[in-house]
């Protein structure tokens, strides 16, 4: 930080700004931008993990994968996604401490739950109280990211299982003909040729995911939603920098953040798509064929 920052109330105009912009609490907000950029980079890969599996197990033989895919996919998207983000952390964290309470305070005698207090060993905590700050805000994110990848993995699976049920079953038989195994003709025909089914879900369920990065603030998190009203919300005298109410300007901010990635989320699914429909039995496929692409 600049010396000549050490008073802000002192100074005027463009040096005023200057230091406001680069204090401490805004150093945070911008962590936040790679907090929200680095918690989409993973739980898509994650959520998409688990809508395979659960498309998977929805497709499956056996009656109780069956069950399992389809009582995944059903129950979390039945449930709203506010609901479902307060509750299944609440019940995840307490889950994980009462394991570990029962671990490492297996003579422990008073009651873990109260009424409504729920209270174990200050050994079983997760994390221990003596931890680390930046070890309470890895933990917080994993949490974050296990949830986000839980509710859109659900919705995944759905778009996956439709998919895989509108590639032509001609196909897949043409392949059994050819004296391809079953697992052959899901890994070869099946799999590779879903994801031109796929993409458009999947492409919209990516845009929902980056607009409800600002859910973070429900797990704890402080995402740039957080800090934008933090920040600019109106000062006292009592804080280094006092001015009016902000919030509008960094609100827009954010807006031009959230439409500027959109944009270039839209961008790149599109090549992707186009990448995807060459050679393939589909409406958009057979209008690149006749165009010559």
């Amino acid at each position: 930080m600049f010396e000549f920052c050490a008073d802000p109330k002192s100074l005027e105009g463009l040096s005023w700004l200057s230091c406001y912009l680069t204090s401490g609490k805004h150093l945070n907000m911008y962590w936040a931008f790679g907090t929200v950029l680095l918690l989409l980079a993973v739980t898509a890969p994650i959520a998409m993990l688990f809508g395979f599996f659960g498309a998977m197990a929805a497709r499956s033989q056996f009656f109780a994968l069956r069950l399992i895919g389809k009582g995944y996919t059903g129950m979390v998207r039945g449930v709203p996604d506010i609901v479902f983000f307060l509750f299944f952390v609440i019940a995840l964290d307490q889950g994980i401490e009462y394991i570990m309470h029962l671990i490492r305070c297996p003579d422990w005698v008073e009651p873990v739950r109260n009424g409504l207090e729920f209270r174990v060993c200050p050994q079983a905590k997760v994390p221990l109280g003596s931890a680390p700050q930046t070890v309470h805000q890895f933990y917080g994110f994993m949490l974050a990211v296990l949830t986000f990848a839980l509710v859109f993995g659900a919705f995944a699976a759905n778009v996956l299982y439709g998919a895989m049920q509108a590639v032509p079953r001609a196909q897949l038989e043409t392949a059994e003909a050819y004296g391809l195994s079953p697992s052959q003709v899901f890994r070869r025909v099946l799999v590779p040729q879903m994801w031109v089914y796929a993409l458009p879900g999947l492409s919209n369920l990516w845009l929902i995911l980056i607009k409800a990065t600002p859910l973070l603030f429900l797990l704890g998190v402080q995402d740039i939603v957080y800090w934008a009203r933090e920040l600019g919300g109106a000062k006292t005298q009592a804080f280094d920098y006092p001015h009016p109410d902000w919030r509008l300007y960094y609100f827009m901010a954010l807006l031009v953040f959230y439409l500027g990635f959109t944009r270039l989320s839209e961008i790149v699914l599109n090549r992707i798509a186009a990448r995807l429909a060459k050679g393939q039995a589909t409406a958009a496929g057979e209008a690149m064929r006749k165009a010559g692409i």
